[in-house]
Formats: structure tokens, C-alpha cells, sequence
């Protein structure tokens, strides 16, 4: 632990120190761990401290076929600073082209239903693979980011695909997230520089303006009609 978190100043190291007894708890407990990479600002930072001090918890993350180029920039930064590899799972092609060819490309601008066809093809089946057979898998979610959130437990048993999910960032502020970034210089995604605040499929994530509610960057977050479609990206300074 002392090697991941030493540079750190004190408050934010002890952050860090009880995320890391909180993983090392999970691989103790329920033994096969795997952590489910979003390739957000919260999963820099949970590659940052599983690589450095829980290498055992495997890392995968979910292509589902419309990634940002800044995505996979970040997928080949990330192998590069930790000589890992970042399993990718994919939807599976005969689902995905039965889906497109009775719904079209563009199937999830047409209604909520549509949205989640589509996302449970792309997202929900290749997720439900990559967990299958473990005992737990970690998420970066964070109390502020949500009131559901809010009410999560740091280790709670999921339900909707039959394990023990693992939560240890729950307690972090999004600027204790973005100090460690700065500090330790870690890959990040680029879009975030371009007002993203979180990531996802190029079609149902957006950049949000300053200000803005952070989950009306995501379709899933959106079920009113009237959003189905982007609004223009605001511009942002670099």
C-alpha cells in the first residue's frame, strides 16, 4: 500500500489506504473479484490503486461498439502505464446484427423502449459474461452522485446478476477524485477536458454545460421524450 499512496498528502492517502483495505476485504471474502472499468475519472483511479496494491482483482470494461476515439485512447494508455491488459467484452454479433438490421443503427433515438433494447444487447448481456462465475465485482460509484447512490452500502449483494458488488470510492468527493488524478499524473479520459462529466457510448453520452445536472450527460438518465435527442455541445476553454 505504501508505494501506491506515499506521494500523497495525508488525508487524501488515508482515502486511498481505506479503499485499498476495502478491495483487499472483497478478494479476502468472496475471492474471485473482477472490477468493471467504465473509463471514467472514478476508474482511473480505482485501476490506479487495484494495480498498485490489489493486482489479483481482474479488470475488464464493456465495448459496445460506439466508443469515443478518446475511449480507446485512454484503453492503450492505461495498458501501457501498467503492463496489463484491459479486457474487453463485446456484444455478441448475432444479437447486434438482428437488433440493427430490425431497428436500425440509430434504434435508440426512437423511444425508451428502443434505448433499452439497445443497451441491453450492447451493455447488459456482455456484462452479465464477465461476471458470470465471480464472487464480486467492484463499481466506482459515489455518493454525490446521486440520491440512489447516496443510500448505497460499500458491499451489497446484486440482485440482477447473482454476486456481492463492492463499492470503495462511496466516500469520495469528486475533487478528492480529481486530486489524485493530478497528483499521481494519471491517464485520464480527454473528454472529460471537454465538459463530459461522465463516460459512455458516443450516441447516449454528452458533454453537459457548466452548472448543468451531471446525469443529464446520460439517455439512461433521461426518460422524458423530449430528450431523446443530444442537444448541441456547448464550448468549453481548454
Amino acid at each position: 500500500m505504501a508505494a501506491v499512496t506515499s506521494d500523497l498528502p495525508k488525508a487524501l492517502r488515508k482515502r486511498a489506504g481505506e479503499s485499498i483495505s476495502q478491495l483487499r476485504n472483497a478478494v479476502a471474502e468472496f475471492k474471485n473479484v473482477c472490477y468493471a472499468n467504465s473509463l471514467g475519472s472514478e476508474s482511473v483511479v480505482l485501476t490506479d490503486l487495484i494495480s498498485g496494491a490489489v493486482p489479483e482483482i481482474d479488470i475488464f470494461s464493456i465495448d459496445a461498439g460506439r466508443m469515443y476515439p478518446e475511449t480507446y485512447d485512454l484503453i492503450e494508455r492505461i495498458q501501457q502505464r501498467y503492463h496489463r491488459t484491459l479486457t474487453l467484452y463485446y456484444p455478441k454479433m448475432e444479437a447486434l446484427q438482428g437488433g440493427v438490421g430490425e431497428n436500425g443503427i440509430n434504434r435508440l433515438k426512437r423511444s425508451l423502449e428502443q434505448r433499452h433494447g439497445c443497451r441491453a444487447v450492447r451493455k447488459v448481456e456482455p456484462f452479465r459474461r464477465a461476471v458470470s462465475g465471480r464472487g464480486a465485482w467492484v463499481t466506482g460509484i459515489r455518493r454525490g452522485q446521486s440520491a440512489s447512490r447516496a443510500l448505497a452500502a460499500s458491499v451489497e449483494w446484486d440482485g440482477e446478476y447473482g454476486l456481492h458488488k463492492a463499492s470503495p470510492l462511496l466516500e469520495w468527493s469528486e475533487n478528492k477524485i480529481w486530486d489524485y488524478i493530478r497528483r499521481k499524473r494519471l491517464p485520464y479520459n480527454r473528454l472529460h477536458d471537454s465538459g463530459f462529466p461522465s463516460i459512455g457510448g458516443a450516441p447516449c453520452t454528452r458533454a453537459v454545460a457548466p452548472g448543468d445536472d451531471a446525469r443529464s450527460a446520460r439517455w439512461w438518465e433521461r426518460s422524458d421524450s423530449r430528450e431523446l435527442h443530444p442537444r448541441r455541445r456547448p464550448a468549453f476553454s481548454q
